[in-house]
């Protein structure tokens, strides 16, 4: 009663939310960025999903280092903006979708994922900026986003921070869930997983502006073509070659584990779809002090 048609990556600087909002995609700099993300829009517009699953990593605006659930589903109908110092940001609100997300988390818990079930919060530049960098920008008044979306945040601020191949395994995890939800109405759920963060970039020390292009090209390689070798990779590795704040890549991989092409043979999965096909590639560096990420991926059994 739901599929999974397609997993998107994208980094988030929030640096490219504050381009939109104040006119500045047209100038020089910025205009390469944007230029990357056009194919995507038109995908989008043409494949159009029902329900956005978008993982996400919250910037201390609704957790604080006073609690940090490693992972959170949000379960409300609707999330407010959050002001992360400036006021918030001058997009539509995000409309939810409880039925599915409650499904989802059911489903995941009993999987033995512990999941932060959340009734009520706001919403940052992690996941208002993807949904403008596919979406277009879209009047805070009178527009709204093409479908109701889920959030689901992960501790990638203070460690400990789950592994990449914890991860895959969610990113298995929650395409079983999604694959055995059944919707009220019977209509089938046409549903995108969305990764989002990333790619290098460190904000503070001696090494405050590290970009690593090569590392971050190969990184997409690998998740494409080998995803369960890269989950492997310990976190040290991401911050050496990626910064601190790399880190955030961990969150690609459970939009990546979603996919039909990977199971869990110790859940008796044995038969994998064919490996996806990728719609579009992109790198751009620098978008403030990041390198940015994108990458579609369509599951093979998908046909337009």
């Amino acid at each position: 009663m739901a599929k999974i048609t397609a997993s998107v990556y994208t980094s988030h600087v929030p640096a490219i939310g504050a381009a939109l909002d104040l006119g500045k995609d047209h100038e020089p700099y910025w205009q390469p960025l944007f230029k990357g993300y056009e194919k995507s829009k038109e995908w989008l517009k043409a494949n159009k999903p029902d329900v956005i699953f978008l993982v996400y990593n919250d910037h201390a605006t609704a957790f604080s280092l006073e609690m940090i659930p490693t992972f959170a589903i949000g379960t409300a109908a609707s999330y407010n903006i959050a002001d992360e110092g400036f006021g918030p940001r001058p997009v539509p609100p995000v409309v939810g979708h409880p039925e599915l997300a409650s499904h989802i988390a059911q489903s995941v818990i009993q999987q033995d994922f512990d999941l932060t079930i959340v009734n009520k919060m706001d919403v940052d530049h992690g996941l208002t900026v993807p949904l403008n960098l596919l979406c277009g920008k879209q009047d805070p008044q009178t527009g709204a986003w093409p479908c109701p979306v889920i959030p689901f945040a992960v501790n990638v601020v203070q460690y400990p921070v789950p592994s990449g191949q914890r991860c895959l395994n969610l990113g298995k995890a929650i395409r079983r869930a999604i694959e055995s939800y059944e919707s009220p109405d019977g209509k089938e759920l046409n549903v995108q997983v969305w990764g989002t963060g990333g790619m290098s970039h460190q904000l503070q020390g001696p090494r405050a502006g590290l970009i690593n292009l090569d590392w971050d090209k190969a990184f997409v390689e690998r998740m494409v073509k080998d995803p369960e070798d890269l989950a492997k990779m310990p976190h040290i590795d991401y911050v050496r070659e990626a910064g601190s704040e790399g880190i955030e890549l961990v969150m690609w991989l459970i939009a990546r584990g979603a996919m039909s092409d990977l199971r869990d043979s110790a859940r008796g999965e044995s038969t994998a779809g064919k490996a996806p096909q990728e719609i579009h590639r992109f790198h751009h560096v620098p978008a403030s002090n990041t390198s940015v990420g994108h990458l579609i991926l369509e599951n093979s059994s998908i046909t337009h």
